[in-house]
C-alpha cells in the first residue's frame, strides 16, 4: 500500500528474551529486580538484556491501560471502512488523516472485504456519528463504512509471542 520501510532485523533472541518480553507485556510497571527473578536471571545481565531489546526496538514503549468507562460516558466503536479507490495515494491520504484523530484509536489495513478496521472511543451515538459525518466531508476517499457498537469488552489482551 505505502512505500515499504527499511527495517532492521531484530536481534537473536533465546528464552530468556522471551522470558522478559512476556513478563513485561502482562506487567509493564515491574522493578529491575523483580523482573529479574521473573525470568531467573541476575539484575545486570537482566537489564542488560532488557536494554538490548529496547534499542533494538523490538520493546516500543510502556504505557498504563486506564478503564475509560469509569471516568465517564463512553461508547467504543468498531468501524470497517472501504476506500473509493485503492491506488498508493488514496491509502496513504486515509491513513494520514486518521493519525491526529483522537477517537481512533487503533487503524489495521486489512486484505479481504474491507480495507480498514478502526476502534473508536466517543461520548456516545451522537458524537459517533458526528465523527464519522466530519471524515465523509473531508473527501479522504471512504466509499462506506460500517459501524459496530460495542455491547461489552470481553478480551483485550497483547498477541503471544512465539515460542523460541
Amino acid at each position: 500500500m505505502g512505500r515499504a520501510q527499511l527495517v532492521s532485523l531484530p536481534p537473536k533472541l533465546d528464552s530468556y528474551d522471551f522470558a522478559i518480553l512476556r513478563a513485561l507485556q502482562s506487567n509493564g510497571r515491574m522493578t529491575k529486580i523483580a523482573l529479574a527473578q521473573a525470568v531467573n536471571l541476575s539484575p545486570s545481565p537482566c537489564w542488560e538484556r532488557l536494554k538490548r531489546l529496547e534499542q533494538s526496538g523490538l520493546i516500543v514503549g510502556y504505557r498504563a491501560l486506564v478503564d475509560i468507562r469509569r471516568l465517564g460516558p463512553v461508547t467504543e466503536v468498531i468501524v470497517e471502512v472501504t476506500l473509493a479507490n485503492h491506488r498508493a495515494g488514496d491509502f496513504a491520504r486515509f491513513e494520514s488523516a486518521v493519525q491526529d484523530i483522537a477517537a481512533i484509536g487503533s487503524c489495521w489495513a486489512t486484505g479481504g472485504g474491507v480495507d480498514y478496521i478502526l476502534t473508536l472511543s466517543v461520548r456516545d451515538v451522537d458524537a459517533y456519528q458526528r465523527l464519522m459525518d466530519d471524515l465523509l466531508e473531508s473527501d479522504i476517499g471512504i466509499a462506506r463504512y460500517f459501524g459496530y457498537i460495542v455491547t461489552k469488552p470481553v478480551k483485550s489482551a497483547p498477541p503471544p509471542l512465539p515460542q523460541p
